[in-house]
C-alpha cells in the first residue's frame, strides 16, 4: 500500500474492559435463563402429559411452589453451569480441537521463524502492558488465520496458522499479534467463545426437544395433540437460531473494529496492520478452492470461525446473499476504519 494518514484518537480503554465484562455477565445470564426456561417447558409437558386435566398456568403454579419437581429445570440449569465451567477451564483446548497445533515456547521452537514468533508476541505484549504471556501454539495449516483466546491475561493463548507465520514479514506478523493480543486485553474473546459454546449447545437441546415432540411416537402424538405449549416449541426451534445468529453479530463485528484500532494503538501506524490484511484476503481470493476444502477438513471450526482475524466464509459461493449475517466487517470497511482505503484496478 502507498503512504496513508491516519489521526489515532485517544481511547478509555479502562470504560472497554470494564463494558465488556458487563456484556460477559449478561450474555452468560441471558443464557442461563434460555437454558432454564427450556427445561420449564419440559417440566411443564412432563405434567401435563401425566395430568391431562392440568391447565398451564395450574401446571406451572406446581412447579415454582415445588408442589412437583422440576426434574429438568434443575437440570437445564446445572448444564448450562457445567458448560460454562468447562469453557472457563479448557478454553485453549476446545478452541483448538480438530487441529493439528503444538506450543511454542523459546525452549521447543524449532525454526528461527518460531523464534521469530515468540520474540515478535513477547514484545506486543510487553507494549500492551500484559503482566502475563499468553500460551503461543502454531497450526499447521496452508490458510493465513490467527486467533486469540482466554477468559485473562493468565489463561490466555495466541494461535497462528504456518501459512500466516511464512507468508507475511515481520512488520505485519507484528500487527497482526497486536491485534489478536488487543483481543485479549479487550476481554472480548471470552464473549464470542462463550456464545459459540453455549448456544451450539443450546439448539443442540431444543432440536432434540423438537424432534421427540413431533416424532416421538404414538404416545408423543396423542398426548402432545392440543397442547398449548407444542406451538411455543416450533416457535423456539427457528427464532433461537436466529437469536443467537444476531447476538452473535452483536458481539463480533464491534470487537474486531476495536482490536484493529488497538492494534494501529500497539504498532503507532496503521500500514502494516492494513498490508497483511490485504495479504491475507488476497492469498484467500488466490487460493479458494484449496482453503475451502482444508477448512472442510478441519473439525470443529464453527468454534473457531468467529474468532478468526479473517473470515474463512468471506469467499463463500453464496457471500453476496450471507454479508449480512457474517461476524467480520467487510475489507474495505475495516481499512476504512483505520484511515486507509484500497485500491483495486
Amino acid at each position: 500500500m502507498g503512504s496513508t494518514k491516519f489521526t489515532a484518537g485517544s481511547v478509555n480503554w479502562r470504560g472497554v474492559l470494564e463494558e465488556n465484562s458487563r456484556r460477559t455477565k449478561w450474555v452468560m445470564l441471558t443464557f442461563l435463563a434460555i437454558y432454564v426456561s427450556l427445561g420449564c417447558i419440559v417440566d411443564m409437558l412432563m405434567v401435563m402429559n401425566q395430568y391431562p386435566q392440568l391447565t398451564v398456568e395450574q401446571a406451572f403454579q406446581l412447579l415454582t411452589h415445588f408442589e412437583i419437581f422440576p426434574y429438568a429445570s434443575v437440570s437445564m440449569f446445572a448444564v448450562a453451569a457445567i458448560a460454562i465451567f468447562i469453557t472457563i477451564k479448557f478454553n485453549d483446548k476446545i478452541m483448538l480441537m480438530g487441529t493439528d497445533s503444538k506450543e511454542i515456547t523459546p525452549e521447543t521452537a524449532s525454526s528461527l521463524q518460531e523464534k521469530q514468533l515468540y520474540n515478535v508476541i513477547e514484545e506486543m505484549k510487553v507494549a500492551a502492558g500484559m503482566r502475563f504471556m499468553p500460551k503461543v501454539y502454531i497450526i499447521e495449516a496452508n490458510y493465513m488465520n490467527a486467533f486469540a483466546s482466554g477468559f485473562s491475561d493468565q489463561s490466555a493463548m495466541v494461535a497462528i496458522t504456518r501459512g500466516l507465520m511464512s507468508k507475511l514479514n515481520r512488520q505485519e506478523l507484528q500487527a497482526v499479534m497486536a491485534h489478536e493480543l488487543s483481543h485479549i486485553r479487550h476481554q472480548d474473546m471470552k464473549l464470542t467463545m462463550m456464545v459459540a459454546i453455549l448456544s451450539n449447545l443450546m439448539l443442540m437441546i431444543v432440536d432434540a426437544l423438537f424432534y421427540n415432540l413431533m416424532f416421538g411416537g404414538e404416545r408423543s402424538s396423542d398426548n402432545g395433540r392440543g397442547n398449548p405449549l407444542i406451538p411455543i416449541i416450533i416457535l423456539l426451534r427457528y427464532v433461537l437460531p436466529m437469536t443467537t445468529v444476531l447476538l452473535m453479530l452483536y458481539l463480533s463485528r464491534t470487537r474486531e473494529y476495536m482490536a484493529d484500532s488497538g492494534a494501529v494503538e500497539l504498532m503507532r501506524e496503521n500500514e502494516s496492520l492494513a498490508s497483511a490484511l490485504i495479504k491475507i484476503s488476497q492469498d484467500h481470493e488466490a487460493n479458494q478452492d484449496s482453503y475451502a476444502s482444508e477448512y472442510g477438513q478441519t473439525k470443529h471450526e464453527e468454534f473457531r470461525s468467529a474468532a478468526y482475524i479473517f473470515d474463512p466464509k468471506a469467499f463463500d459461493p453464496a457471500k453476496s446473499i450471507m454479508n449480512v449475517f457474517s461476524t467480520h466487517p467487510s475489507l474495505e470497511d475495516r481499512l476504512k476504519a483505520m484511515g486507509c482505503k484500497l485500491h483495486t484496478k
